[in-house]
């Protein structure tokens, strides 16, 4: 799983206003991941903006075992567990 935070391309202006915008955007999103999992806000910025982990710029990269401990998902498996657990 890769976490960064939200990135752009291309010309920006530098106004008050982009930086807002984008300021916004990334408190939405925080808000949807901590409202539909078990992180906190404060973890999931740390991951966010934890530059020593960066993956070629991309964000912090983390595996299933860890995205569970961290609580963004519940457990980890396949095609099979995920049909069972929709049958759930």
């Amino acid at each position: 799983m890769t976490i960064h935070p939200v990135r752009y391309n291309g010309l920006v202006l530098g106004v008050e206003q982009s930086f807002t915008y984008f300021k916004r955007m990334q408190q939405r999103i925080n808000g949807f991941i901590v409202a539909h999992s078990r992180i906190d806000e404060i973890t999931l910025k740390k991951l966010m903006f934890d530059t020593d982990e960066l993956a070629s710029d991309t964000g912090t990269i983390i595996d299933g075992g860890e995205a569970v401990s961290y609580g963004l998902i519940d457990e980890i498996g396949g095609l099979k567990e995920a049909l069972e657990r929709l049958r759930q």
